[in-house]
């Protein structure tokens, strides 16, 4: 397991949970903010969880790989839906906020096949 792997995988459950923990904390402007992009409010909890739940993922896969493996992938489809659910509401001044989750996820998917 190469040193790159753990930081940039520590830094992808880092910014996972922050973005989950953003959504709990300032749930009232992201709830808003989904509203423009056609998103039921109701969506909120669901997709925080799931965004903690691959950080949690990334972070125990550091001692099980095939749960990183899954973590990963699992984060990378996420942070592409947000994208692509940002480019269907034409909201396109929004499209840097899920990018650097999707880069460090990718980055961590990335380096796994190398670690």
């Amino acid at each position: 397991m190469s040193v790159a792997y753990v930081v940039v995988t520590i830094l992808a459950a880092v910014g996972a949970l922050f973005a989950a923990g953003f959504d709990i904390v300032e749930a009232d402007k992201v709830r808003e903010t989904m509203r423009g992009y056609g998103l039921p409010q109701w969506t909120l909890n669901p997709l925080a969880a799931l965004k903690a739940l691959g950080a949690f993922g990334l972070l125990i896969g550091l001692a099980i790989p095939p749960l990183a493996l899954a973590a990963a992938v699992c984060l990378v489809l996420f942070f592409l839906g947000a994208e692509i659910t940002i480019l269907r509401a034409k909201w396109y001044t929004h499209l840097g906020y899920p990018l650097p989750y999707l880069v460090l996820s990718a980055a961590s998917l990335v380096l796994f096949a190398f670690a």
